[in-house]
């Protein structure tokens, strides 16, 4: 009986131990120091690992965002040392994807075109942007370890944080204080977003500017939605063939005079006959004569790797799902569907669309393991809490989705502000025709185009994790850091 009274007493004082190492301290800090080589140039840095709060309008501590913020620290003036906030997507995905595989001081191990190997683990990043710019990697409410604050209702967190408009309002008021807490209003600042991050991030850099009064240098969208740019019906549909053209090349499912093009010879061909005439041929619907639709499915079966009957019973418009499903189907694959180079075998070959995301399984493989001893082991982050690869953050309000405009107004007010798109060509998630379609219809005038570029990558949605692209990508990111950056005492007007 004694020893069950000692067990229930262990127990009990075992339960706010618990309850504590599963609480966020909402604003708290962990400083490690560490030194890479980039480019051949010693870079020594501190890693600052933590939490900072975020505060409704009385200043009541409401969410706590967990960061990593990365500072070169042989710069004597950071008043012109750029500053690049990074964001990933999901909605409701951390920031692990671009830190520790993209533009951070440390990756992850995997192999060459972004598989997984083990003993899971982390390297020096010897391609990271680090030696032009200080990096802080921001995490959401809900994703890695960023928690609402203890008392906050459901009801509430989801009108505060959950939704593209309350994102960008609390974010924006976050890297206010990250700024100043910082010092760092007088450093040129950028945004980079990933995925549903583009969406993030092109708010903000409106929202910065209207209610901070924060201007920005550059914005940097890697794989980008559709930025509530709207196309719909035929746009939609025919957008999407230069994405089919450029997987079916990958996998070798064209026509011999195709395959031994070079895939970048290849698109523009299919992007011409996108615009010129799959799209006005889509266009007529039900008025699109037998003989016209023939000809269109036989070009399209051509482009894409997908049969012309298969093509004609679904009236030319081939959705993505059927086609991950479709173009193995016979060699008993699917393809993946934000990087198409990534085969899954299903429970049977029938079907609609694929059994699960073979590219995200492989992701979350490898980076699971590498960012929870990263933080734990390397930057001595300690936690019991649970590091949310993906929070719970839905349902999410999309409505009224005017991120593009917000950009393009952000750039019209700011002769100063630049943006760079980054592409992979095989991302069937965010396409990389439809990210050049974002900026022909951003800026419809034309006027801003000078100031926009955009960049495409051998890869997918992630097109940092095949090694070759990882470089080249580090590298844009970096000259366009270099190039946006004003001439000292250059006036910033028209």
């Amino acid at each position: 009986m004694k020893k069950y009274f000692l067990f229930l007493i262990s127990i009990c004082l075992a339960l706010p131990l618990a309850a504590q190492n599963l609480s966020l301290n909402l604003d708290s800090t962990v400083v490690t120091t560490n030194e890479i080589t980039i480019k051949g140039n010693r870079v020594p840095y501190k890693a600052t690992t933590g939490t900072q709060p975020v505060w409704d309008k009385e200043g009541k501590p409401v969410a706590g965002l967990f960061y990593t913020y990365y500072e070169r620290t042989d710069i004597k003036d950071r008043s012109s040392r750029p500053l690049l906030i990074s964001f990933n997507g999901g909605p409701g995905s951390a920031s692990v994807w671009m830190h520790i595989a993209y533009t951070g001081p440390q990756l992850l191990e995997i192999d060459d075109e972004g598989y997984p190997i083990q003993p899971y683990g982390i390297k020096d990043n010897p391609y990271s942007v680090l030696d032009v710019a200080d990096i802080v990697f921001v995490n959401p409410v809900n994703t890695g370890y960023s928690r609402v604050a203890k008392g906050i209702e459901k009801k509430d967190a989801q009108k505060m944080f959950f939704g593209i408009h309350a994102d960008i309002d609390y974010l924006a008021s976050w890297i206010n204080t990250f700024v100043t807490r910082n010092n760092r209003w007088r450093s040129p600042k950028y945004l980079i977003g990933e995925s549903y991050g583009t969406t993030r991030v092109s708010g903000l850099a409106m929202e910065l500017q209207r209610s901070h009064w924060m201007y920005l240098n550059g914005v940097i969208l890697v794989s980008p939605t559709g930025l509530g740019i709207e196309r719909k019906g035929p746009v939609a549909s025919a957008n999407l063939l230069p994405y089919y053209a450029a997987t079916a090349w990958y996998h070798k499912a064209l026509a011999p005079e195709l395959q031994q093009k070079d895939l970048t010879d290849l698109l523009p061909e299919v992007e011409e006959f996108t615009i010129h005439k799959l799209l006005p041929a889509m266009a007529k619907g039900g008025a699109l004569s037998t003989d016209e639709k023939k000809a269109i499915a036989k070009q399209m079966a051509h482009y894409s790797g997908i049969s012309e009957k298969a093509i004609v019973q679904h009236n030319l418009m081939i959705s993505t799902s059927f086609f991950w499903k479709e173009l193995l189907r016979e060699e008993g694959y699917t393809v993946g569907r934000l990087d198409s180079r990534y085969k899954g075998i299903d429970h049977k070959a029938a079907g609609q669309r694929p059994d699960y995301n073979a590219e995200l399984t492989s992701w979350l493989h490898s980076f699971t393991p590498a960012i929870n001893y990263y933080l734990r082991e390397k930057l001595n982050y300690k936690t019991d809490l649970k590091y949310n690869m993906f929070g719970p953050v839905h349902p999410w309000d999309r409505s009224n989705d005017h991120t593009g405009e917000n950009l393009r107004q952000a750039m019209a007010q700011n002769p100063n502000l630049y943006l760079l798109v980054q592409s992979g060509y095989y991302d069937g998630a965010c396409d990389y025709f439809n990210a050049k379609y974002n900026m022909w219809h951003m800026d419809q005038s034309g006027r801003l185009q000078e100031r926009m570029d955009w960049k495409g990558y051998r890869s997918g949605h992630m097109m940092y994790l095949r090694k070759e692209d990882l470089i080249r990508a580090n590298e844009d990111v970096r000259m366009f850091i270099q190039h946006s950056l004003p001439k000292k005492g250059q006036p910033a007007k028209y």
